[in-house]
């Protein structure tokens, strides 16, 4: 996976103020036109002369204690969030690691195999795993590509199977015992596999345990209303003192604070096609690239052939 100056954050400053995929702009827009609209109304009328009855609705926007429950709220809600974005990557990340680990297990360890296509198929089936939980994580059906990886009589059982990603390693630990059977691998090869394995288990639950538990709906509730109370009381606290300037200030007010409320709705699950989830598809793509070259390698280089410049070379 080639890792551009884009995905190491380091895009040219202008165009990524100008941005738009990726942005919360075109989410919280709508928003922000009807506050100001609202401060474009209470501005009329006061130009007009009508009296404003709302002003201590207003005066509730300078309240010392109100600000400081919206500030802690809302900066709780964005660490919270990326707290969720950062724990998927590290479970991702560690699924990266485990299954380039235990390719070259398998295909250094199980040398005197009977059968190598049959190994070559059981190490794409790390392939099929990294997919399957892809797939898993969205929600999705059976997908060609993860067909292509695996047997016709494996896709059709993992159509009618529940949790796709378990049966692979279920597969797999199967493989593993038979070849400990034929005297093809050792106890301590099963074990360091079979701890492999678990760790690949243990990634996709942490990936599932964010899934499973989102932000309690009370507390976005409460953020939600007391931003409505904050947006809707500010015109009414400007306007006196700046007349139709309200309308640009309350734009920019209320794009921060919903623009952070939504930058933490974007994260909460990093697992999605947005362009601020991770980006699962090309992380797959590098395991499949990890896998073959492995495969390859074990093709190239036999052990009985290999030398040191050879080795260095690859």
């Amino acid at each position: 996976m080639m890792i551009t100056d884009e995905k190491l954050g380091k895009a040219d400053w202008a165009s990524t103020i100008a941005q738009i995929q990726g942005s919360i702009l075109p989410a919280v827009l709508p928003r922000v036109l009807v506050f100001c609209g609202l401060a474009t109304i209470i501005s009329g009328l006061h130009a007009s002369g009508f009296p404003i009855y709302l002003e201590k609705l207003g005066d509730l926007t300078t309240n010392v204690i109100y600000n400081l429950v919206l500030g802690l709220l809302v900066v709780f809600r964005t660490n919270t969030s990326y707290d969720r974005f950062w724990e998927g990557r590290k479970a991702w990340g560690a699924l990266v690691v485990n299954i380039r680990n235990l390719a070259q297990e398998l295909q250094v360890g199980i040398a005197n195999a009977a059968s190598s296509s049959e190994k070559q198929a059981m190490i794409r089936l790390l392939s099929a795993f990294a997919i399957a939980t892809r797939l898993h994580l969205r929600n999705e059906d059976m997908s060609d590509e993860l067909k292509a990886l695996i047997t016709p009589i494996q896709a059709q059982q993992l159509e009618i199977s529940k949790h796709r990603p378990l049966v692979i390693i279920f597969w797999i630990r199967h493989y593993l015992q038979t070849q400990l059977s034929l005297d093809n691998i050792n106890d301590n090869q099963l074990t360091a596999a079979n701890t492999m394995l678990g760790s690949l288990v243990e990634g996709i639950t942490g990936c599932e345990r964010i899934i499973t538990t989102p932000i309690p709906i009370a507390y976005r509730v409460f953020l939600k209303r007391l931003i409505l109370i904050y947006c809707i009381g500010l015109p009414f606290r400007i306007v006196p003192d700046i007349a139709w300037w309200s309308i640009p200030m309350m734009a920019f007010i209320s794009f921060l604070l919903l623009g952070v409320e939504e930058v933490g709705r974007e994260l909460e699950n990093p697992f999605g096609y947005h362009a601020n989830d991770l980006p699962l598809d090309d992380i797959c793509s590098a395991i499949i690239n990890n896998v073959e070259s492995t495969l390859t390698l074990g093709v190239q280089f036999p052990p009985e052939q290999a030398s040191p410049e050879a080795l260095s070379s690859a």
